[in-house]
C-alpha cells in the first residue's frame, strides 16, 4: 500500500506520488495513441452463438424488473439480456453481480461462482464492465454525499481525496488498470476466438459540471470533480482494452443529458433517492436500453471501437 507523506514543500514521498500519477496518465495516453495507430483486428458482423456477460452492478441491473438472481441483484432486462435477445444468440450466460470487483473474476461471490468460470473455449462473445467497485464507487458516493452539507458551495469531497497532496481516486484508477488487463488476458486464454468487449460506465452527473444540490447532495464544486473522476475511469478502461486486444463501448456519450440530476421523465440514471425501480446512482430500465444500444451498434459495425 502506498503510504501518505506529510509535511510541506516538495517532500520526496510527495514528489514520488505525484510523479507516479503523471507517469501513469502519460502511459495511458501513449497506450491509446499507439493502439489507435495500429491496424485493429477486424470482426465480421457474424451471428454470435455463445455470449458470456461479466461485470458488476452496472451490468447486473439491481432492482430493475424482473430480478432473476437475488444474490447478485441481476435483472433479465439489463443490457446483456437485451443484447442477447436482439442478436438471437444460441447460448447466453450472465454472471454479472452487484458489488463485484476484478477479484470476483476468480473468486466466488455468495452463490455466484468465479465469473471467469463461465468463459469457455467455444465462447464467441464476452462483455466486461468492471473497475467501479475497485476504485470504491459506493464509498465515494456516500462520502461525498455526507460532506456535501458541510460546504454546499465548495468542494469538500475533492479536498477529502486530496489531503495527502495527490488525488487518491486518480491513483486508484491507475492501480486498477493492471487488474482489468489481467482479466482480459484470462478471457483471451479461456476463449481464444472470442470477440471481447469492454463496456464503459454511463454519465452519472451533468456533463457541463453543474450541480443539483440538494436533490443530489454533493457540493457544487464537487460535481465537476466527480464527473472528471468518472471520465478518468472510462479513459483507463478504453486504454486497457486497446492494448489487450479488446474493443471498447462508450456508454458515456449516449447517456449525456440523462444523468441523475434530470427530471424523472428524462433521466436514465437514478439519483440517491430513486423514483424508478433501480439502485441509487445506477441505470434504470431506460439507461439499460441505452447501454444495450451502444453495445449493439458496436457489434453491428463489425470493426471494434478503436
Amino acid at each position: 500500500m502506498l503510504q501518505r507523506t506529510h509535511g510541506e514543500g516538495t517532500a520526496p514521498g510527495r514528489r514520488t506520488v505525484t510523479g507516479l500519477a503523471v507517469l501513469g496518465s502519460l502511459a495511458l495516453t501513449a497506450a491509446m495513441t499507439g493502439a489507435a495507430d495500429a491496424a485493429p483486428a477486424r470482426h465480421e458482423a457474424r451471428p454470435l452463438s455463445n455470449y458470456v456477460a461479466l461485470g458488476d452492478s452496472y451490468t447486473s441491473g439491481p432492482l430493475i424488473p424482473r430480478q432473476v438472481d437475488a444474490n447478485c441483484a441481476r435483472s433479465d432486462h439489463n443490457y446483456p439480456s437485451i443484447t442477447a435477445s436482439a442478436r438471437h444468440v444460441d447460448s447466453f450466460t450472465d454472471v454479472s453481480c452487484g458489488g463485484a470487483t476484478t477479484a470476483q473474476m476468480w473468486q466466488a461471490q455468495g452463490t455466484n461462482g468465479p465469473q471467469l468460470d463461465a468463459v469457455r473455449r467455444d465462447t464467441d462473445l464476452v462483455t466486461l464492465q468492471i473497475g467501479g467497485n475497485d476504485i470504491g464507487f459506493g464509498s465515494i458516493i456516500s462520502t461525498c454525499a455526507a460532506l456535501g452539507s458541510t460546504a454546499p458551495a465548495g468542494n469538500p469531497c475533492e479536498q477529502h481525496y486530496r489531503t495527502a497532496g495527490y488525488d487518491e481516486l486518480s491513483l486508484k484508477i491507475l492501480q486498477t488498470a493492471p487488474e482489468v488487463a489481467r482479466v482480459l488476458r484470462a478471457v483471451h486464454t479461456r476463449a481464444p476466438h472470442a470477440r471481447v468487449v469492454v463496456v464503459g460506465y454511463p454519465d452519472l452527473l451533468p456533463d457541463d459540471g453543474t450541480g443539483c444540490y440538494p436533490s443530489v447532495p454533493f457540493a457544487a464544486k464537487d460535481f465537476p470533480y466527480l464527473r472528471d473522476t468518472g471520465k478518468r475511469l472510462n479513459l483507463m478502461l478504453r486504454a486497457v482494452a486497446l492494448v489487450n486486444r479488446a474493443e471498447y463501448v462508450d456508454t458515456y456519450k449516449p447517456t449525456v443529458g440523462h444523468d441523475m440530476c434530470k427530471a424523472p421523465t428524462d433521466r436514465w440514471i437514478e439519483p440517491l433517492n430513486p423514483t424508478s425501480p433501480a439502485a441509487p446512482a445506477h441505470p434504470n430500465a431506460k439507461g439499460m436500453q441505452a447501454m444495450a444500444q451502444a453495445l449493439l451498434d458496436t457489434l453491428e459495425r463489425g470493426a471494434g471501437h478503436r
